[in-house]
């Protein structure tokens, strides 16, 4: 039994030897990582190609004069904005407009903010009020329990750490800059989220700064009236032309933005709004619409899966459905008249009177006058002719007198033997015709 064990151990080993000699791909796919491709595979049978799924393209157009984030941080809406117009395809877009008024603007829900702040402030400091819960520095870890002194710390030594970091990248050139933005990456991006809820802006509220730092490209336009719209409709307007997307989500409530909706629906593009009037003019005529809370509480993006679904179907029955085309209509009809005119040119009595005629007088001809068939046919009649041949009529009269003789003596052997004799000797040169003509002759002995 070990000997039987051995013997498979080592048949096993050989074996793979031999496997891995003859295939060298399995070493080469061992060393190096070769990523899955579906409908490929070498050693077995080939899988069925998988469907290659296109998601649509989105674009987010935001008119900051008209619908701001003014109840909400920004930076959080912007975020939660992108994620629930990527339930419509891959957010490739985001372009926010606006004026200056818009970025220097404090929101009322803003100021009243700061104010609490203030008094919360002033009643630390005198020991009024204490902190359940110390302050944390979400940069270096330490716990304040005023936040006066929180602030001081943020802005004395990380600020400061900030600012030295910023001039360092911009006094490098080449590899040095990119060598330095490597190694600060991690303590920059720390930094700003800190400093979100810390420091309080010197301009405005950070609506700028927010929405830059959660990807939209910010765009500021001159202080005129309806400028930001102008320049938000001629980017959409460039962005259809040149057919980067396929579906366009408008952040607004104006309805000046409603033939330009009216448009890309012409161009068969998917429009979505986003605003805060419910039967506004823009929600009318797009595809789709969501109100702020909808979307910060998380309700629009589970709307989307519905909307989407009915994209799909809509797209289905717009294949199937019969669509009117009057040039490729009117082709059809032209083409329908011309052969009813051309019908009615026909004389189809008198192309029937010919045909008939012509079989008639066909017809009519004597059957040695119709046309043969072919070469059998006439070699079939020649051999059928009887002909007349003087020698060959004589050498069957001599013929008939010696079986005459014979037959009185009563020889049928010689007989029997001559006449297979001189038939074979003579079978080539007798034919049908000389046959016949010697039964005629002897038919005409015997009545004699």
């Amino acid at each position: 039994m070990v000997v039987l064990l051995k013997f498979c151990e080592l048949f096993c080993t050989t074996q793979l030897r031999m496997l891995r000699i003859l295939d060298p791909f399995t070493l080469l796919s061992r060393s190096c990582h070769f990523e899955s491709k579906p409908g490929f595979n070498s050693w077995g049978p080939t899988s069925p190609l998988r469907p290659k799924i296109t998601k649509n393209n989105v674009a987010i157009f935001w008119d900051l004069d008209n619908k701001p984030p003014n109840s909400f941080p920004p930076y959080n809406t912007a975020v939660k904005l992108k994620a629930a117009m990527a339930s419509f395809g891959v957010v490739r877009y985001m372009v926010a407009y606006a004026n200056h008024h818009a970025f220097t603007h404090v929101p009322q829900v803003v100021r009243e903010q700061r104010k609490e702040r203030k008094i919360l402030n002033q009643l630390e400091n005198r020991g009024v009020i204490k902190t359940v819960e110390p302050y944390l520095c979400r940069v270096c870890g330490r716990n304040f329990y005023s936040n006066e002194k929180f602030v001081n710390h943020f802005k004395q030594i990380h600020e400061r750490e900030q600012i030295k970091r910023l001039n360092q990248i911009e006094s490098a050139r080449g590899k040095m800059r990119v060598k330095l933005v490597a190694k600060y990456s991690m303590k920059m991006e720390k930094y700003k989220n800190a400093a979100r809820d810390i420091l309080t802006p010197k301009v405005g509220y950070g609506l700028a700064d927010e929405l830059k730092q959660a990807g939209f490209w910010v765009r500021t336009v001159s202080n005129k009236s309806q400028a930001a719209d102008v320049a938000l409709k001629n980017h959409m307007v460039d962005m259809m032309d040149r057919r980067r997307v396929e579906c366009m989500v408008l952040v607004s409530d104006d309805s000046d933005f409603v033939d330009v909706l009216k448009e890309a629906k012409l161009r068969c593009l998917k429009t979505v709004v986003v605003g805060d009037v419910n039967d506004g003019a823009l929600k009318r005529v797009a595809d789709a619409g969501f109100s702020w809370s909808e979307i910060l509480m998380g309700k629009a993006k589970k709307q989307a899966e519905s909307v989407v679904g009915k994209w799909k179907d809509h797209d289905i029955l717009k294949r199937l459905e019969w669509t009117y085309n009057p040039e490729v209509e009117k082709k059809v009809y032209d083409l329908e008249d011309e052969v009813v005119e051309e019908t009615q040119n026909v004389d189809f009595e008198g192309i029937v009177s010919g045909v008939v005629d012509g079989n008639i007088q066909e017809d009519n001809k004597a059957w040695w006058e119709l046309d043969s068939d072919g070469d059998v046919s006439s070699q079939s009649l020649k051999r059928l002719e009887w002909r007349y041949n003087p020698e060959v009529k004589n050498n069957v009269c001599s013929f008939e007198d010696e079986v005459a003789e014979e037959t009185e003596n009563g020889d049928f052997e010689g007989i029997v033997s001559g006449v297979d004799e001189d038939y074979m000797q003579k079978e080539d040169s007798i034919t049908w015709s000389d046959l016949g003509s010697n039964v005629d002759a002897v038919s005409s002995q015997s009545s004699g």
